[in-house]
């Protein structure tokens, strides 16, 4: 860093000069900073041939003509010969007038300069002596930037003034190519068709466009003429980390404590840093902004924090920033993982659903920030949620801290979790009989869920085979198939026993295994009976009483489930019956459209369908004629035409014979 500076500073002491010299970095790089910090100071202080240089700086940010930028350059000249403004900003410690005064004020009445109440030409109060130009953010201009290194290279060439730019050219030269793209596509598409080649098909049409555009519209060459003409040198910046983070830091100097841990752990933020494979200090300016916040509340709320937890929340504050602000990914990565645990249960997944992309991303996440850091608690989703949304929500923080709380010592997880969200061979050898005895006793007991019993049994089957527990497997089949049965009495049905059982890390399918599947899945569908039976019971009680209850949840929750399986036909008849003329007319429309849009998926139901129609017909029967009569023939009119659909040969002759049954 010190040849760089040094190389910049002979430019600037040459006696004579008709070129300016550039330095080139990423977004963020630090190079605004650099020359803030490192260069400007030592121009103002150094003295060459009698002479001392007076650095003159300009932002090209947002600047949409070549005429503020003259004034830009007035405005910083001149406010060296004016003394109240130089004492001001001599008080407050400033180098450069605060944006909001060059704006806010008439600059010309400001300094006390007119010119016959005619608009000042602001170029005429320029002087050359002694000054260094500097131009930052020449690709973020919204001028021609051809047009602006012309206008940069009169002051080179002519006045032979010390000029540095400061850009990121690989943006500058994706700015060269797409700019107002969709103009030159229209020309050049209409030079084609003159040139009579649009007809012609020897080559492909985007090629044809794409070629013409790069001849009559080629910026790029042009810059680089002009760069050639223009820039002597161009100097590479790479930023000097261990000296720029010192900058960073300083700015916490009034918190004592927050300053502390962050110097005490200056390694671990450079090395996220690096991983994060940018080099972006912006980004991570940022991030230590928002660590400060974090830091402050779990120091206010929680302050017994374990310090390995406060590292990690560094760690991946730093990171999640990086991932989502630099562009990397989308913010919805995060976004549906809900707490740690289910964060490690993808990290310890193995056989990965191969249409689940987020496993992939978050398993590379995870071994590229925490490489060589041992963290049992590395998600932290109060943490995610601020960074994502900017709001930091303090029902998931005291959430989350009270679940570290109490599982940051990971002797108190309970010992299946140990065993379903660690790496099996992380438990230490004397801690490892007792955890598999815990849970035998929770299996026998049926105290967990069902689906986590299946997956702890393929660990045993594992661990059996590998002699690292003495159990026949005879032995331990028969008793979970006991605790199954037990556990199936309290537990929920599983519907994603797919992606559930690709978390498990060991172990290939046996015969052993196949038959404890097969048990499962037993037990889940009878899980799935009950939870649409219940389900059911809830919903058909809400006619004829609760209509708008009713529509509500079986048009979010019914519609695709042959829920007329899991509830007694007479009631359900009993029911309708009840209801308004008008509701009867609505659940039968709803019934033709159901059929419709999922037959496939409403197909168990048909048995019922097909009962609710006879019990309806037995009804109506010789009755008297009423509106509510001709409601309910009607009503099993369109039964009957449901019926029909699965008497077609799209559905097979196999439902046909089970609805005749």
């Amino acid at each position: 860093m010190e040849d760089l500076v040094e190389s910049i500073l002979d430019y600037v002491r040459a006696d004579y000069t008709d070129y300016a010299i550039m330095i080139n970095g990423e977004w963020g790089s630090g190079k605004t900073y650099f020359w803030n910090n490192r260069i400007r100071n030592k121009i103002e202080t150094m003295q060459f041939n009698g002479r001392r240089y007076t650095p003159i700086y300009m932002s090209l940010y947002g600047i949409s003509n070549l005429e503020e930028i003259s004034k830009k350059i007035f405005i910083e000249t001149t406010q060296l010969m004016d003394k109240n403004l130089k004492r001001y900003m001599d008080v407050h410690n400033q180098t450069t007038i605060p944006e909001y005064a060059k704006t806010g004020l008439d600059m010309a009445n400001f300094f006390g300069v007119s010119q016959n109440g005619d608009k000042i030409d602001y170029e005429e109060f320029f002087s050359t002596d002694d000054k260094v130009l500097c131009f930052d953010d020449l690709e973020r201009a919204n001028v021609d930037v051809i047009d602006i290194l012309g206008y940069i290279n009169n002051f080179v060439e002519h006045d032979h003034i010390k000029t540095i730019i400061i850009c990121n050219e690989k943006e500058l030269s994706t700015k060269l190519k797409s700019s107002n793209l969709e103009m030159k596509t229209f020309i050049a598409t209409y030079l084609l068709d003159k040139e009579g080649s649009l007809e012609k098909h020897d080559v492909p049409m985007v090629e044809k466009i794409r070629d013409k555009i790069e001849y009559v519209f080629d910026k790029a060459n042009d810059y680089e003429r002009i760069k050639e003409k223009l820039i002597g040198e161009t100097f590479e910046y790479a930023p000097e980390f261990n000296y720029i983070i010192n900058g960073l830091l300083m700015r916490y100097e009034n918190n004592a404590e927050l300053i502390r841990f962050l110097r005490a752990n200056t390694g671990l933020i450079i090395s996220t840093f690096n991983k994060s494979g940018t080099k972006n200090l912006r980004i991570l300016k940022h991030a230590l902004n928002d660590f400060r916040k974090i830091f402050e509340m779990v120091s206010q709320q929680y302050p017994n924090t374990n310090n390995r937890v406060l590292q990690t929340m560094l760690i991946f504050t730093i990171a999640v920033s990086f991932e989502i602000k630099a562009g990397k990914i989308t913010k919805e990565k995060f976004v549906n993982i809900k707490d740690n645990e289910e964060y490690k249960a993808i990290l310890v997944s193995s056989r990965v659903l191969i249409t689940d992309n987020r496993q992939f991303y978050i398993k590379e996440f995870d071994s590229n920030y925490y490489y060589n850091f041992k963290s049992e608690y590395r998600f932290f989703k109060f943490i995610e949620i601020y960074v994502r949304t900017r709001i930091f929500d303090m029902k998931v923080f005291k959430d989350n801290m009270e679940v570290i709380i109490n599982t940051v010592d990971t002797d108190k997880l309970p010992a299946y979790k140990r065993l379903l969200t660690e790496e099996y061979w992380k438990i230490n050898d004397d801690q490892f009989p007792s955890i598999i005895e815990e849970i035998v006793d929770d299996v026998k007991n049926g105290r967990l869920e069902l689906i986590d019993i299946v997956k702890i049994f393929v660990y045993f089957s594992y661990f059996i085979k590998k002699d690292l527990i003495n159990y026949d497997i005879k032995t331990i089949k028969s008793l979970f198939f006991n605790g199954m049965n037990i556990s199936s009495l309290n537990s929920k049905y599983c519907e994603n026993v797919e992606e559930e059982l690709s978390k498990i890390t060991v172990g290939e399918t046996d015969a052993d295994i196949e038959e404890i599947l097969k048990h499962f899945n037993q037990l889940n569908m009878q899980l799935k009976d009950k939870m649409y039976m219940e389900k059911a019971d809830e919903i058909f009680k809400c006619i004829p009483m609760k209509m708008e209850t009713f529509y509500e949840r079986f048009d979010q929750e019914c519609m695709n489930v042959p829920i007329f399986k899991y509830y007694d036909v007479f009631q359900m008849f009993q029911r309708i019956s009840c209801a308004s003329n008008e509701d009867i007319m609505t659940i039968k429309e709803k019934l033709v459209n159901r059929v419709k849009l999922y037959p496939k998926e409403i197909e168990p139901e048909m048995r019922n369908i097909k009962q609710l129609k006879q019990i309806m017909d037995d009804y109506t029967n010789n009755k008297e004629i009423t509106i509510k009569m001709v409601m309910l023939k009607e009503f099993s009119k369109d039964l009957g035409y449901i019926i029909d659909q699965y008497k077609t040969p799209m559905f097979g002759g196999s439902v046909k014979r089970e609805i005749e049954e």
